[in-house]
């Protein structure tokens, strides 16, 4: 279409400055001639383009000419830039391209986009690998304002919470780096008394942006300090081990939601087949016989060979099941 075309000589132009009108061509996969047409175009709707005549000449962009040649909103900006912080394109080997094409976009982007697009780069993280040992996210949908204007304006935050290790409610003034979703569970990462800390915003009671300045370490930034807190929780020993036999039918479920749990040297490779046709043995670690109680949803298309005490503490919730299950007397 003539008006995509239009704006791509636009950003090739806002790039290079200036370019031959058979480059243009080329690139474009037109011919000189439209290029041309292209080009008077482009000089009727107001945009500073010429000629520059001469073995060294082509089309040329007024210096200094600058456009939201990209169309991006705010919103739009903002959210895009998000991807600078997730891991996968990394793991793709595609993370110097990434960042290579949203620089880029950035230099497109008029001014005030640019600072919001830096920002959200520097404020929110994604990160897709769950904890070691845990479900899937179940939370019910947080609201998240005012852990954003709190994080996007740079100001403190008093914060109501629930600890899970302990259901104690405590009250917090905090000094937010920025937002982590962590495998869709949001987490906010701030200081409290100048050290760093995690906090599920699902257990937040309350959130509330003060009228104070954050008052964040010099020269820290979110990703160093989420760095920091993730080895903390990622390197906890997980002693239990544990042997489990799972049906072939419902192996690649159970795998995609214990790979964290996966023992060396199968954490990033395929587990050994059983010697039961049908079925796969697969050696797991987890960090508590309460945490491995979670194979029990599979039912009876996982078995725990090993060790004892779980597969007891098994049977005894699935007895304790059956029977709350059980038909009802008719009276």
């Amino acid at each position: 279409m003539k008006s995509d075309r239009l704006l791509s000589i636009m950003l090739l132009l806002q790039t290079h400055q200036q370019l031959p009108a058979s480059e243009l061509a080329d690139r474009l996969e037109v011919s000189v001639r439209t290029i041309m047409r292209d080009v008077e175009a482009l000089s009727a709707a107001g945009v500073p383009v010429y000629t520059v005549r001469g073995p060294q000449g082509g089309i040329a962009l007024l210096p200094g000419f600058r456009t939201d040649v990209t169309g991006l909103t705010a919103d739009e900006s903002r959210a895009l830039f998000v991807l600078l912080s997730g891991p996968a394109h990394a793991d793709l080997g595609l993370g110097p391209a990434l960042g290579s094409a949203l620089r880029k976009v950035m230099a497109a982007l008029p001014a005030p986009h640019r600072l919001d697009a830096d920002l959200v780069s520097r404020r929110i993280l994604i990160d897709p690998v769950r904890w070691r040992g845990t479900p899937g996210p179940d939370q019910p949908a947080t609201d998240l304002a005012a852990f954003q204007q709190a994080v996007f304006t740079d100001r403190r935050l008093r914060l109501r919470y629930r600890h899970g290790r302990d259901n104690r409610l405590r009250t917090y003034a905090l000094d937010p780096y920025g937002l982590v979703s962590k495998a869709g569970v949001w987490y906010l990462v701030a200081d409290h008394d100048g050290e760093p800390h995690l906090f599920r915003t699902d257990r937040a009671l309350s959130a509330t942006v003060l009228d104070q300045p954050a008052r964040r370490r010099d020269r820290v930034e979110l990703a160093e300090v989420w760095d920091t807190l993730r080895r903390r929780i990622d390197d906890i020993p997980a002693p239990l081990a544990v042997t489990v036999k799972v049906r072939d039918e419902i192996l690649a479920k159970f795998l995609r939601i214990h790979e964290p749990d996966l023992a060396p040297p199968h954490r990033t490779g395929t587990p050994e087949a059983g010697h039961e046709p049908g079925w796969t043995r697969i050696e797991l670690r987890f960090r508590a016989l309460v945490a491995a109680e979670m194979l029990l949803a599979f039912g009876p298309d996982a078995e725990v060979l090993a060790p004892d005490d779980l597969r007891q503490a098994l049977a005894r919730k699935a007895t304790a099941t059956a029977a709350l299950y059980a038909p009802r007397s008719v009276t």
